[in-house]
Parts: structure tokens; sequence; C-alpha cells
């Protein structure tokens, strides 16, 4: 333990420990740009540099450990003075379109502006000229807006080492791109949106689709379908006012009525879906001895992960396409059957948590309706833009819960949103598959919470079921080179690409706290725990659309509808 002395004030914090840090012990917050909890702090911007009594350089604080007996000045009119500079010449440079920016609201850089009393940039200088990235289906990058913090390339290469992004060129031509700037649809990134939660400006974000919602709810001609996924309602209030924490599925639905949707259904029923075929699918693995262990298919970036560094564990992939997908194909089948509606008159929309649905979206074997099953994907950001346009005072909206048809819901179906969710659904309904009983302890909590791989044991009929789950890419690749190595001892596992799971997805209100996505998770179990139904198979809506439409899970017209195929975009 050392004790040092920061604005005349004395703290003791353990050897190791940032300056940055022990002045945070002191409720001292230091400026800073390109330091972000939970990623490798690499002092790019600057902004954090301290006075140390005796040495002739302002420090980094979020990078230089403290020392015995140091004494830190944070305020003073040389740092203040070095402070506003850099933002200065960070401003010379940096696009100056802030009244249409995406993240004129939450602009990390406009904000410390502000806060460090920078009210005219005193310099001149040229402003970048870059295209813009539009390769990909889900994320644009616009170098022009790109302050170098680093931080985009960090996520990508220490948190889900996929490392499709790097600094280029050097002096003044240095920018963050893609491999011979190839651009992000040509390259292995699994559209996660990491990167764009962890960006400070408005220099990565998602490709919209608000416009060409707004169009189609314009139409008279189309019949406008909406599903919102499990995570949405556990952060989509945090966009419109209320704090972190707040359930807001009824208002959700409310919302989306009056934006003018014709039919409001809700992702979580078909995430009980999912869960019918996904654990008949693991029975059917065990019981047969088919190729084990079985990996869950419903977030799609894993999905593209696997398929561009692993597609050799293609086979341990479940054939089951994710909630979003399953809901696109019954929309156009199954609803529009009952609702005796033309299916190319109907329009699906999702409102999901995640970039890596966009893409998904527009995966050319996503047709099996005969037509594309879902038209556009919404983020939660995207949705709470449509909510605001609109004028709609979401806080005083009343609850209302979505159409039965294909809304009515589980608990085991809102868990979904967070990391662990999927796994502990499945075992709910897999057990009562094997046993003909249903599980006691309906709560697994071993695989819930935010360590980065959970694993846990689960008695089946004699059967010592091993499960794991994993978030972050970096997680999963750990276990994934244990299933490549043929010394996996799980039967199940769960991987979501985002920290956190859908909750932290890359369509959620910016925010890399890992804390945070803590609380949205718990919204989700709390949620669950209230339900009038708890697993999938207990469903109401569930059990009628089999009994009237798909037969059985695993059935010719559900291996038709609900399962899928994936593609080698590898070497191996």
């Amino acid at each position: 333990m050392f004790t040092l002395t920061i604005n005349g004030e004395k703290v003791t914090v353990p050897e190791g420990t940032s300056i940055m840090n022990a002045a945070k012990q002191l409720r001292i917050d230091i400026p800073h740009l390109c330091y972000l909890e939970g990623l490798e702090p690499e002092y790019h911007c600057r902004i954090c540099g301290v006075e140390i009594e005796g040495e002739p350089r302002l420090a980094p604080s979020c990078v230089r450990a403290v020392s015995e007996g140091m004494k830190v000045h944070t305020n003073t009119a040389r740092v203040r003075r070095a402070r506003k500079m850099i933002v200065e010449l960070l401003l010379v440079n940096h696009s100056a379109d802030c009244p249409t920016c995406e993240r004129n609201q939450t602009c990390e850089l406009l904000k410390l502006a502000f806060e460090l009393g920078v009210k005219k940039v005193r310099f001149e200088g040229e402003k970048p000229s870059y295209e813009l990235d539009e390769t990909s289906p889900a994320i644009i990058r616009d170098p022009n807006k790109c302050i170098l913090c680093g931080r985009c390339v960090r996520v990508c290469h220490d948190v889900q080492t996929v490392s499709v992004i790097g600094f280029i060129n050097r002096g003044l031509d240095i920018k963050v791109s893609t491999f011979m700037e190839k651009g992000l649809g040509n390259v292995e990134c699994t559209n996660c949106g990491q990167c764009i939660q962890v960006c400070p400006v408005g220099a990565i974000k998602e490709k919209s689709a608000v416009d060409e919602v707004w169009a189609a709810l314009a139409n008279p001609k189309k019949h406008v379908v909406v599903q919102e996924a499990p995570a949405i309602r556990a952060a989509l209030g945090e966009e419109l006012g209320l704090p972190p924490g707040t359930l807001v599925a009824g208002k959700m639905h409310t919302a989306l009525r009056r934006l003018g949707f014709d039919a409001v259904f809700d992702t979580n029923f078909s995430a009980d879906l999912t869960i019918m075929e996904e654990a008949n699918e693991l029975v059917k693995r065990i019981t047969e001895g088919s190729v084990l262990p079985q990996i869950t298919s419903c977030c799609p970036g894993w999905i593209k992960f696997m398929e561009h560094f692993y597609p050799d564990l293609i086979p341990n992939v479940s054939t089951c396409k994710s909630p979003q997908q399953m809901f696109g194909s019954l929309a156009k089948t199954y609803y529009a059957q009952k609702a005796g509606i033309y299916p190319a008159k109907i329009v699906s929309v999702s409102v999901m948590p995640c970039t890596a649905k966009k893409f998904e979206a527009q995966r050319p074997e996503m047709t099996d309706s005969g037509f594309r099953d879902v038209d556009y994907v919404l983020t939660t950001r995207e949705l709470a833009r449509m909510i605001k346009e609109a004028g709609i005072d979401f806080a005083g909206l009343p609850d209302e819960s979505a159409s039965q048809l294909m809304g009515l819901y589980s608990g085991a179906g809102t868990i979904f949103g967070a990391t662990g969710g999927v796994m502990e659904a499945a075992l709910r309904t897999a057990y009562k598959l094997v046993t003909g009983k249903e599980l006691e302890r309906i709560d697994i909590e071993p695989v819930r919470g935010l360590d980065g791989i959970k694993t846990a044991t689960v008695n089946v009929d004699s059967l010592e079921v091993k499960v794991a789950v994993a978030h972050g890419l970096g997680n999963a690749r750990k276990i994934l080179d244990e299933v490549r190595a043929g010394k996996s001892p799980y039967h199940f596992i769960e991987i979501m690409a985002c920290p956190g799971g859908c909750v932290g997805g890359g369509g959620q209100p910016i925010s890399f706290d890992l804390a945070l996505r803590g609380i949205r998770g718990q919204v989700l179990y709390n949620e669950d725990r209230v339900l009038p139904y708890r697993r999938s198979h207990d469903n109401p809506s569930i059990k009628k659309v089999y009994q009237d439409y798909l037969k059985e899970p695993l059935g010719e017209k559900s291996h038709h509808l609900l399962h899928t195929k994936y593609t080698n975009r590898g070497r191996v």
C-alpha cells in the first residue's frame, strides 16, 4: 500500500494503482478521452495529464502508477491550459457537423470542451475529407470524425479478439482503418458493434433504417408488424429519460402502436419457440450420440465469428435460427394465414439491441417464408429517436401488452437478453423433455452473472449435463479452442458476442460499463420471476403455434421455417 497526496489530500491505495484511479478514491474526476474502464490504457490523448512535484513534464494519470510520498496536482493553471489546448487541437481537425451528428447529445469531445471552458478554437487547420466506409450492412465508419483515441482498436483486438481495425500510415496521415482499407464489409468484422459502444464521438455508428421504417408506416398498402428483443425492455428507458434498471415492456408496446405499427408482437415469443427447437435438438443429440457439445445459435455476431475463425465447428452449432429470424419466418406464413393478409404486403420490422442483426436479416438464406423474413432492423437507439421524433411522452405512457398470437411470452423467453439466459431457458425445457418432470430449482444461478466464462452441471435423469456460458468473443475463443482440440467436457455451450450478452449489444444506449449491463440483465431476471409462465413449453401461444401450424418441434415444417445452415468464411 502506498500513501500519496493529491491536491493536498492524502490517500492510501494498493501498489500499481494508477493516479487516475487513486484520485477517484478522493472523488476527483480527471478528464480523459482515450481512457475507458475495461480497456487497457494507452494514453493517446494526454488530456489526463497531471503535475507531479519534482517532475518537469505532465504525466498521463491513466497509466502512471502511484509511488510512496508522491505529490500530485490535477487542477493547476498549467494543467488546465494543457487540457484546453489538446481539446482545441482536436477540434481543429474534427468535423463540425455537431447539430446533425448522431452523437450530438452524447459526444464526449463536445462535453469535455464545455466542461474545460473551451470557448473558441485559436488554431487553424485542414479538415480531413476521407470517404465514409459504408461497405458493412450494419455499421458506418466516418474517419473524418475520428480523434485517434484507439478505443475501437482496443475493444476489437483485446476484448473481441477479431482485430479487423487498426492504425495505418504515420504522422499527419495516420488514421484508423481496416486491412488494405477494404472496409468493414469486406473483412472478418462480426458486426458486433462494440466499437460503437466505446467510440467517444460519432466516428462509428449503426447503418440506420429509420427512414425506411417511417416510409413503410406511411404506406397504406403495407401492413407493418414489429417485434422487440428481450433486451430492449431493459434499456430503452435510458434513452427516454428513465433511470437505468427500469422495465419498460408495457410502455414500449404502447409507443409502438402510437408510432403506427399495425401489429405489435414480441421477440420473447419466438425466444420461447427457439427454446422448443433448440432443447429438442440438444436432447436428440445427447440420446442419439450425435455431435457434442451443441453450441447455441441465437447471436449473429458469434455466428459470423465462428464462420470466419472456427468453420470446422459448424457441425457443433445448433441449426436453429435466432428468435428474430424465427419470428420473421412466421410473420409472413403463420401470421399472414391467421390474419388473411397476402405475405408480400407485410413489412416485418424488428427492434434489436444488436447491430449484427442488421447483417443477419440480409443473409441470403433468411428467406424461408418465400420472402425476406425480416425487412428492417432498428436498434434500441433508433427506436428511441423515432419515439422522440413522434413527440411521444414515453415516461407517461400506460402499459399495454403485445398481441397474444405472437406476443405472449414466458420468463424463459425474457432472460434471453442476459448472458446465460439462453442456457438457463433451454435447461428448463430440456429437463422436462428427458424426465417428464419440471425442474425443481428453476433459477440456475451458476450460469448467471458477469464472469467471462461460467460453468455448471445439471443432473438430468441420472445424466450429468455439463454446460458452459461465454460472453465476449475473447472468452468465446477460449471455449472454442477447447472444443477444437477435443478437450471440451461440455454437452451444451452458450456464446454471446457482446460482453454482458444482448443487454450490452452494439445497438443499446452508448456505454461500455459492465456494471450497467449487469443492472439491465437483472431487469430481465426480475421480470422472469413475476410472469405467469416461466418455462417456454408452458407458453399457451407456443402450444397453439405447434397445434395449428408447425405440428411438432424438429418436424418437417419446423425444420423448413425455423432452422438454417451456415457458411464457411474461413480457411480451415
